[in-house]
């Protein structure tokens, strides 16, 4: 199975689906409220939601869903990635809630190589994020260098790193 891809394997216009999907709970939210320490009522307490805010219960934190997002997308953009460069825009288009079901997928918008480096190239994508029906809830840009082929071929190929076992 593939992990990330080469500079000559984006195409401009390609469209990534990222799989499975991630069924966002209450704990997923508020773990990541408290780790971050992100400690804001709308995402934490059930009775300020309910009683003082629109949506009548607790909103997911945008950032957990723009995390889950960017860690669904590695498989296909970035798991051979040299550096992460920019995130250009980050927009939280809709509100999450518990029990919503996130999906995501990332279009090539533009790669250029590099002017310093021949093994190597940037490739700058936008990665979505929609709900189970379908309402896109999350969108961000990012340009994130990626290895060319040699540049894997020299480092030991596909799995670089990866023993053997150990014969007896």
């Amino acid at each position: 199975m593939q992990f990330g891809r080469y500079y000559e394997e984006f195409e401009v216009g390609a469209v990534y689906k990222h799989w499975p999907g991630k069924t966002v709970t209450e704990y997923d939210d508020h773990l990541f409220c408290l780790l971050t320490m992100n400690h804001h009522p709308l995402h934490m307490d059930v009775n300020y939601a309910e009683n003082t805010t629109d949506f009548k219960k607790n909103v997911v934190v945008g950032n957990y869903i723009y995390s889950l997002l960017l860690g669904m997308s590695v498989p296909d953009v970035s798991g051979k990635a040299i550096a992460n460069l920019e995130i250009e825009s980050l927009r939280h288009v809709k509100p999450t809630f518990h029990g919503d079901t996130i999906y995501g997928e990332t279009e090539v918008l533009d790669k250029t190589p590099s002017k310093s480096k021949d093994d190597r190239g940037v490739v700058y994508v936008e990665t979505r994020g929609y709900k189970q029906d379908g309402t896109v809830v999350c969108i961000f840009r990012r340009k994130v260098m990626v290895p060319k082929k040699s540049y894997g071929d020299a480092r030991g190929g596909e799995q670089p790193g990866r023993p053997e076992p150990a014969s007896d």
